[in-house]
């Protein structure tokens, strides 16, 4: 086993005593001490935040012992990335330190979904029983803390029957706000109608639909690992772009036009490709084109957020192009634990009624928030 395998087993399985907050901070270049952003009117919702529990790094560590074939990507990237280790305690942590955290950022509240890859690279049985679980244990956090954490439901789209079960389970009797989907499953996309009983469900449950990056898929990952752009840099905005595209390409639209879709890091691209894509659009096979071109949906069903993107250029672009209601802000903590891009995001040269809804109105929205903190008044 190499070095850099052995490091992310050692952190993984919690070899260490854990850490606490501000160890964290310092392990981890949060680079305080910073000066907290100052209250501003709007509540500050991050809707890309990562976690994963101890059972669920476990099973990683132990999948990648046995070097899967058809994982190439989850090899590459957690495998063969020494620093990937050095996130598993603040994934794993659901309490005071990340709230702490998040208090030292001026974040009001963390919309939490499961890490990629999730579930999504073991055998489906496995993938489901993990689902459960992680589902079971946010949902908890989220009881604790109503005013601090929302949580997106983990499912297994292998069997998209279960996955459908799970998202009702999880939206009624959890009290989840919507679906987390870590792109491919087995390099396969949602796009495919024998996942459309993932959509019905969502769209029957009012659940947003968040399809966050993973490594490429195994059938496209060759020459973005021989360049090493298989990751945030490259390889993740290229896969999410492909599986929106794909999914508004097969009409899913059209079968489900309450559903809603949301995508990260600055729309992986899409917005700035629109106008290419809609003048493609009426040369497309007319089997794989949907019935109103690329931007319809985008302004329809799509919502985007800034995740790992705190730059005006991409968010004033974006709000133009999509709709001020269409885009909302997120951190992608703890990969990207920054208090300086908050303090950014605060001085976007827009209205302060645009503000307000890319930090807070936009989020509780689409993610049906208020609903949450009224049930738990």
């Amino acid at each position: 086993m190499n070095r850099n395998r052995r490091n992310f087993l050692r952190f993984a399985l919690g070899a260490g005593a854990a850490l606490s907050a501000p160890a964290l901070a310092q392990q981890w270049g949060a680079r305080r001490p910073m000066p907290v952003p100052q209250p501003a009117g709007y509540r500050r919702i991050a809707t890309e935040e990562a976690w994963a529990p101890r059972t669920l790094l476990d099973a990683w560590a132990k999948l990648l012992e046995t070097n899967p074939a058809d994982e190439p990507g989850f090899v590459a990237l957690w495998g063969n990335l020494a620093n990937m280790g050095r996130f598993t305690d603040r994934l794993a942590e659901l309490g005071q330190a990340r709230l702490d955290d998040m208090n030292a950022a001026g974040i009001d509240m963390q919309v939490l979904s499961l890490t990629a890859p999730g579930v999504q690279v073991f055998d489906a049985d496995t993938a489901h029983a993990l689902a459960v679980d992680s589902n079971d244990e946010l949902a908890e956090a989220v009881r604790k803390h109503p005013d601090r954490y929302a949580g997106l439901v983990a499912i297994a789209p292998h069997d998209p029957r279960r996955a459908a079960q799970e998202i009702e389970r999880g939206r009624t009797r959890l009290g989840l706000h919507g679906v987390i989907v870590n792109s491919h499953t087995k390099g396969e996309y949602l796009a495919d109608t024998k996942y459309w009983e993932i959509f019905e469900a969502a769209e029957a449950t009012n659940a947003p639909i968040y399809i966050h990056p993973r490594d490429p898929a195994p059938a496209m990952l060759r020459p973005f690992v021989e360049h090493d752009l298989h990751r945030g840099d490259l390889g993740f905005g290229v896969e999410v772009a492909l599986h929106t595209l794909a999914i508004i390409n097969a009409g899913v639209f059209d079968r489900f036009p309450r559903l809603k879709l949301v995508i990260g890091h600055g729309g992986e691209g899409l917005p700035y490709h629109l106008y290419r894509l809609d003048a493609t659009w009426p040369v497309r096979n007319a089997r794989m084109r949907s019935a109103e071109p690329p931007s319809h949906y985008m302004r329809r069903n799509v919502y985007i957020t800034n995740s790992g993107v705190a730059w005006e250029p991409m968010v004033t672009f974006a709000q133009k192009v999509l709709g001020e209601d269409r885009v909302m802000y997120a951190m992608d903590y703890p990969y990207q634990y920054r208090v300086e891009e908050v303090i950014a995001m605060d001085e976007l040269p827009i209205s302060y009624e645009a503000k307000k809804k890319f930090f807070q109105t936009n989020a509780e929205r689409v993610f049906n928030l208020n609903d949450a903190r009224e049930n738990a008044a």
